[in-house]
């Protein structure tokens, strides 16, 4: 009896130590996107998250599934890739590898894993849908209208074109194809198609034109149908002739594929068997100008069968743009938000100011009731003089003007189709009557990138500080990450968004954004190898130097490490390349490079006397700069390098990089004084950061950097664009974190509270905004964050992808905790799914919840002298499930834990 209860026993205890517990796979995505139609990749890759009860649950195999319909799919077939099971704990960036993919072809996908806690159930099923992967698929034409057909109207209207075709049958499949540059607006039947906005993504469209694909199905009638576009300007008709670079007059392409129940085919194509119009609305479209819209040019029913067209132009066929038709997998603007506005205040008679009460980007629409041939104009700004009227100086020549002419038919609704504006005020012109809040709305348009990170702490500066962020952040991504939304610039400086795009990583999703841009620069680059400062490049730009180009390396390398996504580097591992090969041919003397162009940019104080100072007391040497970059870049192409199984390039590049940092440190470093150059805080920050301080000196020089800080800038920022990249991370990484929590939460010039405290809600371009010289004095600038939001994230929050870990497999989580800050509570939905941390103490205690996703671990830091301090859910961490005890640390006690939740708490 004794030995059956005994053999009772030990099976119950081996039983719970393999418990299987509930795992279910969710939030399918091919290529990050879900369900997407249209996209052209050979090899789609495949990702997904595991949810479960319990801790530490591990994939340790996965099964995909994907059929070319979804009853085989239901039925278990994959007749389009069955991968069997594969012994791999990888859930991201899953490489098809099944049947090749066809045009149009139909992919419906499932998997299931195997943990170390058992089998899931197959996941819900996805989608997604193969685009016209070869040019010779495109049967239809550009199609458009030349200047000759404009006659006396102004070539910057809105062009109108519609075709009216039968449908034998109620189609069972309708799939549309279409690019319209610059922008277009699709319409079929009557019905807007999509939720897009100012559309398909901007290129250089000599290069590559971007497509998007619509299933239209639903849209179609048996019998007569109308599809119709309106095509607006956008940046391929010049924003201004002369200095914006310009590609025509707008034409579009569009082919519309119709499939019937008895397996007939019926294509649609754009050509000049079109109709066309530019005698329509919308009078004038510009970026920096604005829209002209007369509602008495309506014609009611265009975009609908039966529309009598006879007075219209034959389309006529025009010139590829030259650029190769692609499709576009980074995500259309849209309108993301609507705000109301929060005042309206009388300036004169018949002006008023509308106050939306945040800097934002996108439009207003209004409604109006009037008589025929009123006319509404509304000008747009981000600040007020101070008599109350529109300050414009820093929109320098941009007329930043929409204008509505009434119908008189009662009350009218109006929003412009073909711009967008930077503003916070709004002066209204000639409104009929008195205008009120409740006549408009501000509509907030931006790429639809997915919202990924949350964070929040005790001390108010910090919180608002993040939320100017995330305005500012948000309303310049327009297809590619612009400078600023407002002035006659919007252009895409890679300078300001190098190590600003990390950031950016844990606010929002943007690694489909990036990898576009990424293929911007590359399709801007020249024969000879350089690298432009704006891409696409619309302003031609090559200046030649290491910390603009610079962003190019700097984000392949940070999409690598926050999503894992390795086909940038590969991609454009060879043009980086021939990068590197120019600049050191043509500016490398003795092993030093002499080359740079913008200095630490927009540094303090910057009065137009000191901006474009060449003071060697003030600025940091050009070559400090430009060899730095040039010594990082090398270290970031090894890795590239390494991670192709390249190692003979992998050991050139660190060769080369020894020698740069001898020569570097032979020409800059003074042992004696342990400053590098002139002892800028960005010459020693750099060479500290980089890794080219010499041996020994690392303290000494960090030394430099703080006493620099708080002795002679008494605890404030002395950096520009180049140097507060790592100012943050810098100073903390090396024991001053307390330094870097006083320069984000000063209040007083030059600080980001500097800007909060004069009324700012993003951020400024230059620290003095509010005095600055109006020629470059943008209000909606993110360049000067640098490394901030990175330091909110992995320094504040502690949440941090580890070291040689990519995509956040192997998370870091370490807060630093400084004196005056209470708490943080931060989110961070990362490819393997949500990271949280939320962490608050007092003087006596402790208390941190963490949440780590499935199938991946964590290295845990707890703010403790000793573990017996440490308590997790209420009782000792190191006996508490999940936790494994590591060593004692620097101040903290550390723990590797597997996914779960965790209560820490220390009391101290």
């Amino acid at each position: 009896m004794k030995n059956t209860c005994f053999i009772l026993c030990l099976c119950g205890m081996l039983a719970a130590c393999t418990e299987q517990l509930p795992t279910e796979v969710t939030r399918l995505r091919c290529e990050l996107l879900v369900d997407p139609q249209g996209i052209d990749c050979p090899a789609p890759r495949l990702s997904w998250e595991i949810t479960g009860e319990g801790r530490d649950v591990r994939q340790k195999t996965y099964h995909i599934l994907v059929a070319s319909s979804p009853e085989k799919l239901n039925a278990g077939e994959g007749d389009l890739w069955d991968s069997k099971t594969v012994k791999s704990e990888v859930s991201t960036f899953v490489p098809y590898a099944g049947s090749k993919l066809e045009s149009r072809a139909q992919c419906f996908w499932k998997v299931k894993v195997t943990t170390n806690r058992g089998t899931s159930e197959w996941s819900e099923p996805a989608s997604w849908s193969m685009g016209l992967t070869g040019q010779a698929d495109w049967q239809a034409k550009w199609t458009g209208l030349g200047k000759a057909s404009h006659g006396d109207v102004p070539e910057n209207v809105a062009k109108y074109l519609r075709k009216e075709f039968e449908a034998a049958q109620k189609p069972v499949k309708a799939v549309l194809y279409i690019s319209g540059l610059g922008l277009y607006k699709l319409y079929i039947n009557g019905q807007k198609t999509g939720d897009q906005e100012l559309s398909p993504t901007p290129t250089d469209y000599s290069k590559t034109v971007k497509y998007n694909t619509f299933d239209v199905t639903d849209k179609l009638l048996q019998g007569k149908n109308a599809v119709a576009v309106m095509l607006g300007n956008g940046r391929f008709l010049s924003m201004r002739n002369g200095w914006v670079r310009d590609f025509g007059l707008p034409r579009m392409i569009l082919q519309l594929e119709l499939e019937y129940a008895d397996g007939s085919k019926q294509t649609v194509v754009s050509d000049n068997s079109w109709k066309a119009s530019v005698d329509g609305p919308v009078r004038g479209n510009n970026e920096y100008d604005g829209e002209e819209y007369n509602a008495l040019k309506e014609m009611p029913g265009w975009d609908q069968p039966g529309f009598d067209d006879g007075k219209w132009l034959q389309a006529e066929l025009m010139e590829a743009p030259g650029g190769r038709l692609e499709a576009q997998l980074n995500r259309n603007i849209k309108v993301m938000e609507v705000i109301k506005p929060v005042g309206v205040k009388q300036l004169k008679p018949g002006v008023h100011i509308l106050d939306m009460g945040q800097n934002m980007v996108g439009w207003v629409s209004l409604k109006v009731k009037g008589k025929a041939g009123d006319q509404v104009k509304l000008r747009f700004a981000e600040v007020l003089k101070p008599d109350g009227s529109l300050y414009l100086d820093n929109i320098r020549g941009a007329k930043v003007t929409d204008l509505y002419t009434l119908k008189g038919d009662g009350t009218e609704s109006w929003e412009p189709s073909f711009v967008y504006h930077g503003f916070r005020f709004v002066e209204i012109t000639g409104y009929p009557g008195e205008p009120s809040v409740n006549d408009f709305e501000g509509k907030v348009v931006y790429d639809e990138v997915e919202v990924t990170g949350q964070f929040e702490t005790s001390h108010p500066v910090i919180n608002q500080v993040y939320k100017n962020a995330y305005w500012g952040i948000r309303g310049n991504y327009r297809g590619m990450p612009t400078d600023c939304p407002q002035r006659d610039e919007r252009m895409g400086w890679l300078g300001d968004r190098a190590v600003g795009s990390h950031g950016e990583s844990f606010i929002f999703n943007i690694n489909n954004l990036y990898a576009k841009w990424l293929d911007d620069i590359e399709q801007s680059q020249k024969e000879t190898g350089s690298i432009p400062d704006v891409a696409p490049n619309y302003w031609s730009v090559y200046s030649d130097n290491m910390t603009w180009p610079g962003a190019y390396v700097i984000i392949a390398n940070m999409l690598y490490e926050q999503y894992g996504n390795r086909e940038p580097i590969v991609k454009h591992y060879e043009s980086m390349k021939k990068w590197m090969k120019y600049m050191r041919e043509k500016y490398m003397v003795d092993n030093i490079m002499t080359k740079d162009t913008y200095g630490d940019w927009c540094m303090p104080p910057e009065t137009p006397e000191l901006i474009h100072s060449k003071d060697p007391a003030r600025i940091t040497d050009a070559a400090i700069l430009g060899t730095t970059f040039y010594y990082r870049m090398l270290r970031l192409l090894e890795r590239f390098a390494d991670i192709q199984n390249k190692p003979d390039e992998a050991a050139a590049f660190a060769g080369e990089a020894g020698v740069v940092k001898k020569a570097y440190n032979d020409r800059f470093f003074n042992e004696e004084t342990a400053q590098y150059g002139n002892n800028t805080v960005t010459a020693n920050l750099l060479s500290l950061c980089y890794g080219m301080v010499a041996e020994g000196f690392e303290g000494k020089v960090f030394q430099n950097i703080v006493d620099k800080t708080e002795k002679d800038f008494n605890g404030h920022v002395s950096t520009g664009l180049v140097g507060i990249q790592w100012l943050m991370r810098g100073l903390s990484e090396n024991g001053r974190a307390d330094l870097a929590y006083k320069i984000a939460t000063n209040l007083d010039y030059p600080s980001w509270g500097y800007m909060i405290e004069n009324d700012a809600t993003t951020i400024w371009e230059l620290w003095n905004g509010n005095t600055a010289d109006p020629a470059m004095n943008s209000h909606n600038h993110v360049m000067l964050l640098g490394d901030l939001i990175v330091w909110y994230y992995e320094y504040l929050a502690g949440i941090q992808n580890t070291a040689g870990s990519v995509g956040f497999k192997k998370i870091t989580m370490r807060p630093h905790i400084i004196n005056g800050l209470e708490y943080v509570k931060a989110s961070y939905h990362s490819v393997h799914g949500e990271i949280k941390s939320a962490w608050h103490r007092d003087d006596a205690h402790f208390h941190w919840e963490i949440a780590v996703p499935c199938n991946t671990t964590a290295t845990v830091y707890i703010p403790a002298s000793d573990k017996a301090q440490v308590t997790e859910g209420g009782k000792s961490a190191s006996s508490s499930e999940g936790v494994k005890f590591v060593r004692t640390e620097g101040g903290y006690v550390v723990f590797e834990v597997g996914s779960g939740n965790y209560s820490f708490a220390v009391n101290r």
